[in-house]
């Protein structure tokens, strides 16, 4: 798979070297200096010039890109990108990060998935003020749904899975039992300890917190 990313800054550097080890990954910054963030054993491409310039994404390769990611430091770049890599590219996969919640919706009304790290960082923000027992990271469908890790506690021990999923409301996704991780069944018996991913729909928020006293943010279950 090949993806391109527009803007060397701390995220687009970071995203860079984490899809590199597992993709062809082209960077595109104005500025030549900002490719020194990706460190000297960076095994992608780079690309000097600005991410709204047809030519520069061509010379970038996006006509054979599989992905498209806007993470510049302006809301204007991010979408005019995100726009003429979706028309003129028809690149199938396009992410552009907005830093003002409002333009979201109509962004992503023109097909372009966005991310607004002014939302995410309110969310948490606001959990750990108010002491609740989940701090939640929104994830799919942009805060609609929300990711989070539980620790199963002594009311859950010996349960199954079907019994503390709700259909439509809260979907657990993996297991990590006794060092190992696993995708959840139904029929997986729940032990104290064991540590839960789960998808929870808002209105089931209240219901998750009331079963699990002990969660945190959404992160990869690994042994």
């Amino acid at each position: 798979m090949r993806y391109l990313i527009v803007g060397c800054g701390r995220v687009g550097s970071t995203l860079a070297k984490l899809l590199v080890t597992e993709h062809d990954v082209v960077v595109v910054d104005e500025n030549p200096a900002a490719f020194k963030r990706l460190g000297a054993r960076f095994g992608g491409g780079v690309e000097v010039g600005t991410g709204i310039d047809y030519d520069v994404l061509k010379r970038a390769g996006a006509e054979r890109a599989d992905g498209f990611a806007a993470v510049t430091d302006g809301d204007n770049r991010n979408v005019m990108a995100s726009l003429i890599a979706q028309r003129m590219f028809r690149i199938p996969k396009i992410v552009a990060r907005i830093y003002d919640p409002p333009r979201g919706q109509l962004y992503r009304d023109l097909g372009i998935e966005t991310f607004s790290p002014t939302t995410l960082g309110a969310q948490i923000i606001r959990d750990l003020l108010l002491d609740s027992p989940y701090t939640s990271l929104p994830s799919f469908d942009f805060g609609n749904l929300t990711s989070l890790v539980a620790t199963v506690g002594s009311a859950q021990n010996g349960k199954r899975v079907a019994e503390v999923e709700q259909d439509g409301k809260i979907r657990i996704g993996a297991i990590r039992q006794l060092g190992s991780v696993r995708v959840a069944a139904p029929n997986d018996i729940l032990k104290e300890g064991d540590e839960i991913s789960a998808i929870v729909a808002p209105d089931a928020l209240a219901a998750f917190a009331a079963t699990f006293s002990k969660a945190r943010p959404a992160a990869r279950l690994s042994a």
